[in-house]
């Protein structure tokens, strides 16, 4: 967080707890006139600590109630499998995250789908369809615990 003063600070939190909060709002919250607080955030979005601002959507009424986690190893670790891997899944609306990762897996995705049906779906016409997929495991979640809208400041 270098380059960042706690005013900076200030602004970032009220944002990422609320980012329709007007600017009059925000520059009251923060003790600042609008101006600054204006230049501040755009700053801010300049040097990409904000780089949006979105509705959070409910998830489950929009997508479906199931959330798997899904572990893919690839046939190979070279970057043409994996540029080849990436190009592809992110093309999937089903995917709502993907991570490269070390150790067992080379990704894992995290993928909503309706139901069971769907998600079976997606593995045989999406996912092991994807050119160098060499194994793909499961996991099913049960309930979301925690979904922090922002890392702490």
């Amino acid at each position: 967080m270098a380059g960042l003063d706690r005013i900076d600070l200030r602004i970032l939190n009220a944002l990422s707890a609320d980012g329709r909060l007007s600017w009059r709002d925000l520059a009251q919250k923060i003790g600042l006139s609008l101006t600054p607080t204006l230049r501040r955030v755009k700053r801010l979005e300049e040097e990409r600590y904000i780089q949006g601002y979105h509705a959070q959507l409910d998830e489950t009424r929009l997508a479906g109630s199931v959330s798997v986690f899904v572990s893919v190893r690839l046939e190979k670790q070279s970057t043409d499998y994996l540029r080849a891997f990436e190009r592809e899944i992110v093309k999937a609306p089903q995917v709502m995250s993907c991570f490269q990762m070390t150790g067992d897996a080379d990704y894992v995705l995290r993928v909503v789908v309706q139901d069971l049906a769907a998600y079976q779906h997606f593995l045989a016409d999406t996912l092991t369809c994807i050119p160098g997929v060499a194994s793909v495991t499961s996991a099913f979640s049960l309930k979301a615990v925690l979904l922090r809208p922002a890392p702490p400041l």
